[in-house]
Order: C-alpha cells, then sequence, then structure tokens
C-alpha cells in the first residue's frame, strides 16, 4: 500500500504541472470583450457551436506556433517535401507534388518514396508524362495498386499540354476543376504545398486530429461533419506557411495521433485538445476520489466544460463516451460494409518461347473498371457460369478458343488451385487452370490485345499483384505435378533399388580394407 500511495504521489505532481499547461486554454464561462486586428489576428468562424470551434484567435495562433515548431524538428524527410522546397520552377513544383499527392492516397509512405523516385526520373514534367503511352505508365505503376490512379495522372498530363499549353493549373479551385481525378482535398493539397495558396486540407489523417481535438463524435463521412472539418481546417490553417501547417497536421495524425494507441503525451498541441482534456479530467477525478479517501487533500481540478447542445448538436456523438477508448472515442465512423466477394475462373495459357523460355498469354483488360489497361490471365467470371465443374471448364475452353482463333478440343486443361487476392471494396477468389499449347499456336493471327510474354519480361510488365500470384501459384502446381508424375515415380523406384546395392559396395570396401 505504501508503495501504490508513493507511486500516486508521483503522478499526482506530474498531473500537477500538466495542469498548468491545461489551464491556458480552459476558458471562463462568462463572455469577453474580442478585439481583433484585421490582417494579424487570425479570423475565427461563427458557423461551428462554440465548443467544437476556436473561440479566441490567440488560441489558433498558439496552436499554429506549436505545431509548427514541432514539425520543423520532427518532420520525415520526404523526396516531395524536399522537391517542394528546392525546386524554383512552379510548374515542375506543381506537377510533382500533384504527383505525390496521387501516389499518397490510400498507400503507405514507405511504400510510395521508390515509385515517386523512379517516376520523376523517368518523366520530370508534365510534359515528359503526357508524352509516355498508357502501356508505360501502367508498367510504371505495377504493384502500387489502385492503378486507375495512373491512369488518370496521364490523362491530366496530357490535357495539360494539349488544352493549358503545358502549364499546370495556377490556383486550387482550377487544379480541381482542370484535372480528371483531383478532388477537393488533392487540389488543397497540392494549392497549399506547392503554390503557398491559404487553404486547409483535409485528409484521413486531419480528420483523426480535428475530431478529436474538438470532440467531433458524429459520423466523420456525413456531409455536416465533412463542412465542419473544411472549416475548421480553413481557420487553423497558418497564412505564413500554408503548405507546412497542412502537412505537419498530417504528419501528426500519421505519427502521433493515430488511430490506435495514441501517443498523447508526445502531442504539441495536447493542451488544445477535448479528447485529451477529457481523459485527463477523468484521471485526477479518480486519483482525487482515491486521495480523499485517505484525508489527502486533492488537488485543484480544472473545469472542462462540455458542448451546451449536447443531444441536439449535429457535431456531438450519438453514442456515450467509453472510458476504455479515451481519446479513442473520436473520430467516429460508420459500420464498415463487407467487400464484395466475387469468384473468377482463370487460365495460365502457356508455350515454349523460341529461346526455349516459357511464354504466358496475356490479354489486355478493358480502358474502364477496376484494373483497367492491365494485362491479365483470360478469364470469365463465375457469376456467368453454371456451377458444375466440366460446364465452367467448358465455358473457359470456349472463351479462350475465342482468343486463340481455334477451337480446343477435349479437355486440355489442368486444375492448378485457388488464389485469393483482395482489393480495396472487393474478395476475389481466381479459380486457376493451366493450358499447355504447342509451338504451332505462334502462327496464328491474334487482336491487337492479345500477346505472349516471356517469364522475365512478364516480372517488369503492366500486370497486377494477383496475375504475379498466379504464377506462382501454377509454378507450386507444376512442381507437384512433376514429383508426383510416372517419372519421377520410376525414378524413384530404380534409386530405392539402388541403396541395396550401394550399401553392399561399401561394406565390401571396409572389408577389403
Amino acid at each position: 500500500m505504501r508503495l501504490r500511495m508513493s507511486a500516486l504521489r508521483v503522478n499526482m505532481r506530474g498531473v500537477k504541472n500538466e495542469s498548468l499547461e491545461i489551464m491556458e486554454n480552459v476558458k471562463p464561462k462568462r463572455k469577453r470583450q474580442r478585439t481583433r486586428a484585421k490582417d494579424e489576428e487570425p479570423s475565427v468562424g461563427t458557423s461551428l457551436p462554440p465548443y467544437h470551434n476556436f473561440r479566441e484567435p490567440a488560441d489558433v495562433g498558439r496552436l499554429r506556433t506549436r505545431l509548427l515548431s514541432w514539425y520543423d524538428l520532427e518532420k520525415r524527410e520526404l523526396p516531395w517535401r524536399t522537391l517542394a522546397q528546392i525546386e524554383t520552377d512552379v510548374n515542375i513544383r506543381t506537377y510533382a507534388v500533384w504527383v505525390s499527392e496521387v501516389m499518397l492516397q490510400q498507400t503507405q509512405v514507405a511504400t510510395v518514396i521508390d515509385y515517386y523516385k523512379k517516376w520523376l526520373k523517368r518523366w520530370p514534367t508534365v510534359a515528359d508524362l503526357a508524352a509516355a503511352t498508357l502501356e508505360e505508365v501502367n508498367q510504371m505503376w505495377a504493384g502500387l495498386g489502385y492503378y486507375s490512379r495512373g491512369k488518370r495522372l496521364h490523362e491530366g498530363a496530357r490535357k495539360v499540354v494539349s488544352e493549358l499549353g503545358g502549364r499546370m493549373p495556377d490556383t486550387a479551385d482550377e487544379l480541381l476543376r482542370r484535372l480528371p481525378g483531383v478532388g477537393r482535398y488533392t487540389a488543397a493539397a497540392v494549392g497549399s504545398i506547392a503554390l503557398g495558396h491559404v487553404t486547409g486540407a483535409v485528409d484521413g489523417n486531419v480528420i483523426r486530429v480535428l475530431c478529436r481535438m474538438r470532440a467531433v463524435g458524429a459520423d466523420c463521412t456525413s456531409p455536416a461533419v465533412t463542412e465542419a472539418l473544411w472549416a475548421l481546417a480553413n481557420t487553423l490553417v497558418d497564412p505564413g506557411r500554408p503548405g507546412d501547417f497542412n502537412q505537419a497536421m498530417m504528419e501528426l495524425g500519421a505519427r502521433v495521433c493515430t488511430p490506435k494507441g495514441p501517443l498523447c503525451q508526445q502531442c504539441p498541441v495536447r493542451s488544445h485538445c477535448h479528447s485529451y482534456l477529457k481523459v485527463h479530467a477523468r484521471q485526477e477525478q479518480n486519483s482525487r476520489k482515491f486521495l480523499g479517501s485517505k484525508g489527502t487533500k486533492p488537488p485543484a481540478l480544472p473545469d472542462i466544460e462540455e458542448c451546451g447542445a449536447s443531444g441536439t448538436c449535429r457535431l456531438c456523438p450519438t453514442e456515450p463516451w467509453d472510458e476504455e477508448l479515451g481519446v479513442q472515442n473520436f473520430p467516429r465512423k460508420p459500420a464498415k460494409k463487407p467487400p464484395r466477394v466475387e469468384r473468377t475462373l482463370t487460365c495460365v495459357p502457356t508455350r515454349r518461347g523460341g529461346d526455349g523460355e516459357d511464354e504466358f498469354l496475356l490479354v489486355k483488360g478493358p480502358n474502364k473498371g477496376l484494373l483497367a489497361g492491365l494485362w491479365e490471365f483470360p478469364s470469365v467470371p463465375l457469376a456467368e457460369v453454371d456451377d458444375s465443374e466440366k460446364k465452367q471448364q467448358a465455358a473457359l475452353c470456349a472463351h479462350l478458343g475465342n482468343i486463340l482463333g481455334a477451337p480446343l478440343t477435349g479437355n486440355p486443361l489442368q486444375y492448378a488451385g485457388e488464389v485469393l487476392h483482395v482489393f480495396s471494396h472487393i474478395r476475389r477468389t481466381y479459380v486457376v487452370h493451366t493450358l499447355r499449347l504447342g509451338g504451332g499456336d505462334e502462327a496464328r493471327p491474334r487482336p491487337a490485345n492479345v500477346r505472349w510474354i516471356g517469364r522475365s519480361a512478364l516480372r517488369e510488365a503492366a500486370v497486377s499483384a494477383a496475375v504475379k500470384k498466379t504464377v506462382k501459384l501454377c509454378d507450386s502446381a507444376g512442381l507437384r505435378n512433376q514429383q508426383s508424375s510416372p517419372h519421377a515415380e520410376r525414378k524413384k523406384d530404380d534409386d530405392d533399388r539402388k541403396k541395396p546395392k550401394r550399401r553392399h559396395l561399401a561394406a565390401a570396401r571396409r572389408k577389403r580394407r
């Protein structure tokens, strides 16, 4: 008990010190006269409920100072940040930041870095990208996922060259209006980072930071919350360093205010965070109750306010506060829809190439859809085929016959297994068969969207990760078949018969010695 009481006293000393920082942001409930210098003080919007807004311009100024000071010390050195700082050509800078923002959509920073470097080395300007083919773009993008992003970058580059004379749009509004696939966030991010426009930028990380900071607990995907968060972001953004401020907010969400296990003690703006203050106050209350029962005078407790419109406020949570979650009570997201389940019949046709290397038959996908413009193995959705295995193989053979220009006779398909690949909203299982074709098949004419490709070239081709998984499965299935073939069994029997003879010979040698 003595040890426990000692630990509590040490903890309370830390709580008391931190309370000093918290108290400066706890506002008394009486009204104050506000004065604001038009050019120096930030504008604090009045459309949000007071509890979820920043009431005083001085609060906004302190938050900016603390966040940017932390960012200057702790930011990661990333290639797009470095380029945005050192590139003097605004057209190249805007293009480069645009590429980084598109690549970073739904993709981790660590994955993007190498792709970004290779991309800018090959296409350093928007004109260079416009001159490339979609095939080359898809090849460069292969493995990064969400392939429509690369296609939209290519389309946007061509539009800049053909319609804008090679000059990137020079405002966030023009970026939003002119470039395909550029939404509100991307336009704001590129506009603030590359062009210095004073506009907030709200991505997933910023949503989390703002929801916790201002205790926004309603569905963060609802229109009301979305507009409230954008209003907050535009209130907070630093007019002198808008790009750095937006990146600092993103960095804070990515490294400190994380979805799970947030590092609140490392947060430079925790004294502005309603969620943190609430957790902190609850901890003090629990400590006060315990110490009070032992006759110890509890420390002064800051008066942490709540939303006065609770119950009718469009930003407050509808669910009760969960003590175990703490700051992770925010943000609240709607229940995620389960991914759509699909099954697809797939065939991997192979033949021996002229150089002795195996070649694979690929079909180019349509220009629209999940894997637009990528090369894939011939496939048939199972939803369009009868459930019986015989009819499934017949449908796949008929599809292959159309591609090859000649019907397939008999039952030449070999079942190899299944491959599961999870896209953002689809769980697709490929039911894989193999087909070995003779060398005479190369003489048949084939459409432009069909080609044979060698194994080594396939590694660099514009194919999805699902195609590479399928090849790996077929290689494993081929090895298993080879090991269980009659030839392999005969070889094993021959080796077993030879083993006794080898033992006798070894024994005879030992006797002669």
